[in-house]
């Protein structure tokens, strides 16, 4: 690592030990904080996809999207053939599996990084995850500066140093465990710094350096966020990575599928998918939890996971499912996932599914914000899931859009659907 980024990261590291003391003064307002008001517009099953499901807009301003259905110039109202290039899959071994994911669109300059679940072992191609995936997933990446028409760039994810592809991060080996991103809310987010932050999982690797579970679960991951900084060749540094470690005892499966935002006063909040059931937790008597972690130091090192709570105080069951959190233009936080009135099962059960305001002070969910999107009814007769969130901001009306799918328990069948939410 070069001399200035070592004194760089010391020096962060040492302002947040003063935050933790109290040296630095909380974020100060000039009114009392009050949250908005959210409301269901619409609610729309569909028999085919949205053209809006993975679609995102090419800069932080403008009306032009690029989507699976193609390229959209007037807000998704019309959609025109697009295909970017190069193809990842091109030139390789017919058993390898390239999985991009959402392009994220770095606000500042504009430049699309799009990071790609990778698997270049021979699997069995009907299996969408082999149990090869658990040793030997890893993360690629691809940089366009021209919204998305070419990727010029191809390259593993590797933490600068004493790092190669066998051995990309500390505590990760190719070939023993995984690295991956979490589903679509593991997005990256770029701080007030410059800095850009990929909210990632790794499998716990044990003494031996083989993977092991100390919770009992399938299987047991650290949430694992790498830090990356832009070059002027339009390259990425990734120079830092932290490890957030759960407690296995009250996370039979670790800390999963992390979700970031930056909030107004620099601290940066990661939400987490918790887990009970497995092995040493039959009757899934642990509470089934989201886990929260706070960095005051823009990502470099993090709290010790906590239930994430209400802003009365209390606890809230959330199954092991992935969640979304969400900045609007009107300078609200929100939260989307799911919400049981009992102590969850594992994965069930994965509805009903709310949308909440998150307090940017105390960082807690308003439980009086919350608005329930969707819920099990008598046409699902084969049960039903409401995970997999994607969601995105109308920039004509300001709705919160989600363009998802009602999937059923065993995610043989869906219906695809689109939720509007106004917010005030």
């Amino acid at each position: 690592m070069q001399q200035l980024d070592k004194l760089v990261i010391i020096s962060i590291i040492a302002l947040s030990a003063m935050c933790y003391c109290g040296c630095i003064p909380a974020l100060k307002t000039t009114k009392k904080w009050e949250a908005g008001k959210l409301k269901l517009s619409s609610k729309e099953i569909m028999e085919s996809p949205s053209p809006f499901h993975g679609a995102f807009y090419c800069a932080s301003e403008g009306l032009e999207m690029n989507g699976p259905r193609g390229k959209s110039y007037d807000n998704g109202k019309t959609w025109q053939p697009f295909t970017p290039g190069p193809d990842p899959m091109k030139g390789l071994p017919k058993d390898y599996r390239r999985g991009p994911y959402e392009d994220f669109v770095d606000p500042s300059n504009g430049w699309f990084l799009q990071l790609i679940w990778s698997l270049d072992v021979e699997t069995n191609p009907k299996i969408d995850e082999p149990v090869e995936y658990l040793a030997n997933t890893y993360l690629r990446y691809r940089v366009s500066t021209d919204k998305g028409k070419t990727y010029p760039l191809d390259k593993p994810v590797i933490m600068q140093g004493d790092f190669d592809e066998k051995h990309p991060f500390p505590k990760v080996y190719r070939g023993k465990n995984a690295y991956l991103l979490g589903d679509a809310g593991s997005r990256p987010i770029r701080t007030k710094k410059g800095y850009i932050l990929v909210p990632a999982i790794a499998f716990l690797l044990g003494p031996e350096g083989k993977m092991i579970s100390p919770g009992g679960g399938f299987t047991y991951g650290d949430a694992m966020i790498i830090i990356g900084k832009w070059r002027k060749d339009q390259d990425i540094e990734w120079f830092y990575v932290y490890h957030i470690e759960a407690d296995p005892t009250k996370a039979t499966r670790g800390m999963d599928e992390p979700t970031l935002m930056e909030m107004p006063d620099g601290r940066i909040l990661c939400i987490m998918r918790g887990s009970n059931g497995g092995e040493k937790d039959p009757e899934c008597k642990i509470p089934s939890y989201k886990w929260q972690s706070i960095s005051e130091d823009g990502g470099f090192t993090w709290s010790k996971p906590e239930p994430w709570k209400y802003d009365t105080g209390e606890n809230f069951f959330s199954p092991s499912a992935m969640s979304y959190l969400f900045k609007h233009s009107n300078g609200r936080f929100y939260w989307i996932g799911n919400i049981s009135d009992k102590n969850c099962q594992g994965n069930a059960p994965r509805y009903p599914l709310y949308i909440g305001e998150v307090n940017p002070a105390t960082f807690a969910l308003v439980k009086s914000s919350l608005v329930m999107l969707d819920t099990i009814g008598p046409d699902d007769t084969e049960g039903l899931n409401l995970s997999h969130i994607r969601v995105f901001e109308d920039r004509e009306t300001h709705n919160i859009v989600i363009p998802m799918s009602r999937h059923n328990l065993a995610y043989t069948k869906n219906k695809p659907v689109v939720y509007k939410i106004s917010a005030e």
